[in-house]
């Protein structure tokens, strides 16, 4: 079942928990984002556009409780205005947060509905001047948008984009990657629903031309959705895995979070995709999951490799393909899980190299494909410390004792002499 798209003809409509849960995830990346931006005691000025593609109506009504529920819009203004309180309430040098935001909206009860909210809740001044209010859509914004946001931070471009479109075909590969290219510090946040593409595909009606319009025409790789129906013991994790790579690849991001969305209510599963070209950023959102581990889930392993793990990947031996996919859910049994799996596979990676590898490289040359946070993989490696199973350099040579110490630019050796059991 896809997406229902919403309706503000009449007032605010009907919001799922689902929706409400991936609401509060871009609030909390948001919080989590503008304390990593502002760490210099000597900053006193943070340029940022934050772009919401899809802006809805700005008001829903929650499904379940009734009660009223803000929109994405209102949680980059309230964001904002929060960030701006706690980073300088106890700061000497105030700095001063010049944001700019873009809510495109292309439906016109929602524009209309998104705008008289706004204003009614006292943003009606800043319409027209730092709030861009664009009857449009996203595609036919874009280019202008990308402009305003390179013209404001010629540097860097620091903006983030949330694309939360209805289904898979609104925000092609192509139009990510032009984000990327123009704007090196941008940040793309992006649902794609990938269980209405399924059944899409699984009706036969998924053609080359449409792959190629959404910009991942080589999903299927050349085979028939019959051929690969008929061949494949688990045809949607096949596709969803080819679609996963395709996807990442084709936006042109060099760091990604792939998880789904936890819906308990069959109203589809989706992709909240996080894409950035830094794996700090990368790390931030990934915290994020799993301090929400009620809303987050993905079917893949623990550890590195997890796209190679219980059934998920169609090039993975035999013996993989038939464990069954029971889902990982973030919560305290997946950590104990990843931090097990960490413990066998980070040494390999370890001993494999004479020379060893920083624990920066370790984590920024692995982490697409891992469920774990930077804390994560430091608990293991201060756990393979403690069993000598691994050494930790400093730059100046000392060595690392615990996982509180490790830095991104310690080394990580093997030791002098391996235990009996040590790879």
């Amino acid at each position: 079942m896809s997406r229902k798209p919403y309706n503000w003809k009449n007032g605010p409509d009907f919001i799922q928990q689902h929706s409400v849960a991936k609401h509060r995830i871009l609030q909390s990346y948001l919080a989590a984002y503008f304390k990593t931006l502002v760490s210099s005691p000597n900053q006193d000025l943070l340029r940022l556009t934050l772009v919401d593609g899809f802006a809805g109506g700005g008001l829903y009504v929650h499904n379940d409780t009734r009660e009223l529920v803000k929109g994405s819009p209102f949680i980059f203004l309230n964001a904002t205005r929060e960030a701006e309180y706690l980073i300088n309430k106890d700061r000497r040098k105030p700095v001063r947060l010049e944001v700019d935001y873009f809510f495109v909206e292309a439906d016109k009860h929602a524009h209309s509905h998104l705008d008289k909210v706004l204003r009614d809740d006292g943003y009606g001044t800043q319409i027209g001047n730092t709030i861009h209010l664009q009857h449009a859509k996203f595609q036919d914004q874009a280019d202008s948008i990308i402009d305003f946001v390179k013209r404001k931070s010629p540097r860097n471009g620091r903006s983030i984009f949330a694309l939360d479109q209805y289904g898979y075909k609104e925000v092609p590969t192509q139009l990510i990657q032009k984000i990327f290219a123009k704007l090196p510090s941008a940040e793309v946040i992006l649902t794609f629903g990938v269980d209405s593409f399924l059944n899409y595909a699984s009706d036969g009606k998924l053609t080359q031309s449409l792959l190629d319009e959404i910009g991942i025409p080589d999903v299927l790789n050349g085979r028939s959705m019959e051929d690969i129906k008929s061949s494949e013991r688990d045809w949607r994790l096949f596709i969803q895995s080819g679609l996963y790579r395709t996807l990442v690849t084709r936006c042109g991001a060099k760091h990604f979070t792939p998880f789904f969305i936890r819906n308990n209510k069959g109203h589809g599963d989706y992709w909240l995709i996080h894409l950035s070209q830094h794996h700090k950023a990368r790390d931030v959102m990934t915290e994020v999951h799993w301090d929400n581990n009620n809303y987050f889930i993905h079917y893949g392993g623990a550890g590195l490799d997890m796209f190679q793990m219980v059934g998920y990947d169609p090039d993975h031996d035999a013996d993989h393909k038939n464990q069954n996919v029971l889902g990982f859910e973030f919560d305290d049994v997946a950590r104990k899980a990843s931090i097990s799996a960490l413990n066998e596979q980070i040494p390999k990676r370890v001993y494999a190299n004479d020379e060893g590898v920083s624990f920066g490289i370790l984590f920024a040359t692995t982490c697409n494909d891992s469920p774990a946070s930077a804390a994560i993989y430091r608990e293991s490696v201060g756990f393979l410390i403690e069993e000598k199973v691994i050494e930790v350099v400093s730059e100046d040579g000392v060595k690392r004792r615990s996982a509180q110490q490790i830095k991104p630019n310690d080394q990580i050796i093997a030791p002098q002499q391996r235990g009996l059991f040590t790879l």
